[in-house]
């Protein structure tokens, strides 16, 4: 398809867990690159040295901003991108590079990592530690279907994109650009949506939720504030739009694929 949307993959301070989800859709992936996106830098798959300029660019990993490099990097890769996609909690959220301290053995020199959308304007967060593969598939379609669709596909995207395009711009209950378990004590559990689905524990990549009668219990000590569980949570961010549509995004998503 000569029609392709063009993909920039900017990775900045992480532990590449989100290159291996994205990897992790195996053929879905070669489908993405030979129907829908022409891939114009990645360090691990493209051979491109610089950051181009793109409809859609990925940010994995925090910012270092003791690092002029990666503040310059991603603020090229702003100025570049059409749509600029958050991918993973380092990314949307700045996740376990919150916790480092420099200056000590085996540790980065490095001290001071943000969320990108501390530095730069961010239209997309896709959280999680990692997202799961699936996750970052549908919002490769779904861009593409947005920027090169019908109107009707158009429409579709703009519902499926909508809950995730609102992640960067909604506070939660630790600040405006963090996410922890006290975002579901707050917002959910203590105002009594928790329905005890176990998807917040089951999608904590550390294991800090338990179920104790029916209900989500947190170790705070064991969080790396990497928003999965409150983003996994289905009463947290519930959407119309895409509940509404939902077989016909579904439908989209696999006939692309096909």
């Amino acid at each position: 398809m000569a029609d392709k949307i063009t993909l920039g993959y900017t990775h900045l301070s992480g532990c590449t867990g989100c290159t291996v989800a994205l990897a992790d859709n195996y053929a879905g992936l070669l489908t993405l690159l030979d129907k829908y996106v022409d891939l114009k830098y990645m360090p691990t798959l493209a051979d491109a040295r610089h950051v181009q300029k793109v409809d859609v660019s990925f940010v994995e990993g925090s910012v270092c901003i003791n690092d002029k490099l990666a503040v310059e990097e991603l603020k090229e890769t702003r100025e570049k991108s059409t749509i600029v996609v958050a991918l993973g909690g380092c990314a949307c959220y700045g996740n376990i590079t919150r916790f480092c301290r420099g200056g000590q053995q085996n540790q980065p020199a490095q001290e001071a990592y943000l969320p990108i959308n501390e530095l730069v304007k961010v239209d997309v967060f896709i959280p999680g530690c990692a997202p799961t593969p699936q996750m970052i598939r549908n919002v490769a379609v779904m861009a593409y279907l947005l920027l090169k669709g019908t109107k009707e596909q158009k429409d579709l995207a703009t519902a499926f994109l909508k809950p995730l395009m609102a992640l960067p711009v909604q506070g939660t209950a630790c600040g405006a650009s963090t996410a922890c378990f006290c975002d579901l004590m707050t917002n959910v559990i203590d105002q009594g949506l928790c329905i005890g689905c176990g998807s917040c524990a089951a999608a904590c990549p550390v294991n800090a939720i338990t179920h104790e009668y029916g209900k989500p219990q947190g170790e705070r000590d064991l969080c790396i504030k990497c928003g999965a569980c409150y983003n996994q949570c289905p009463r947290s961010w519930f959407s119309f739009d895409v509940v509404e549509n939902y077989e016909a995004i579904n439908e989209a998503i696999m006939a692309a694929l096909q």
